[in-house]
């Protein structure tokens, strides 16, 4: 598992900790024995798409996608030439209703990365066709930590929390520094509960405007 140099710093005490030398050897070892999403050098791949310090925007979805050839490193999004599963297009019809985007034909979510955006799961490793299989291994651990860190070093991220495993992250978010936005799930088993309307694209954009921030351009091209 690979991460880039300035997480690296960035996570320096944590990448050390016991649990997180378990959980590597954990991991290596199943993807040796076994079909383990996304693939091996794509697990910190939102990460290394974008520094500490040039996020303003960070995602939390649960885990990966379980189907082979879905899961591409960042959450909720999917590779260029898969269907787009279903919670990923209530995200895409959620953000033509808010700000007008166009529906994107496609999943990729790269884009937003490259805007700032941190699109990270909870869990970023599942077994094939298994979800939640990689539960309680110590993921959460550290992404709890990740966003402390976040939280503790920078202001003025927006924090979009969907669904309640996400949302139990807003523990380590201090409010006073940073704007956090919570919705249901935006899987249709949930996403008529309060996801629909929450408008989190306009309401993020405001926010980094009032911060002094360059907006986000959510629209894909």
């Amino acid at each position: 598992m690979v991460l880039n140099n300035d997480w690296k710093i960035f996570l320096d005490d944590e990448l050390h900790k016991d649990y997180f030398i378990q959980l590597q050897e954990f991991i290596d070892n199943e993807y040796k024995s076994t079909t383990v999403f996304p693939k091996y050098d794509a697990i910190f791949r939102a990460f290394n798409l974008l520094s500490p310090d040039k996020i303003k925007v960070v995602i939390i979805g649960q885990d990966p996608y379980h189907g082979v050839g879905q899961a591409n490193g960042l959450a909720f999004s999917v590779c260029d030439t898969c269907k787009i599963p279903p919670s990923l297009k209530n995200i895409f019809k959620e953000l033509h209703d808010d700000v007008g985007c166009d529906i994107s034909a496609c999943g990729n979510l790269t884009q937003w990365a490259n805007e700032g955006v941190l699109l990270i799961n909870s869990v970023l490793t599942v077994l094939e066709s298994r979800p939640n299989s990689h539960k309680d291994i110590g993921w959460e651990n550290f992404t709890d930590s990740v966003i402390k860190k976040l939280s503790l070093n920078y202001k003025n991220i927006v924090f979009i929390l969907w669904g309640a495993p996400s949302q139990k992250k807003a523990l380590f978010i201090d409010e006073s520094k940073h704007l956090i936005l919570k919705a249901s799930h935006p899987s249709p088993l949930s996403s008529y509960r309060g996801f629909f309307g929450s408008k989190p694209f306009s309401k993020t954009n405001s926010y980094l405007l009032a911060c002094g921030n360059k907006e986000i351009d959510w629209c894909l091209n």
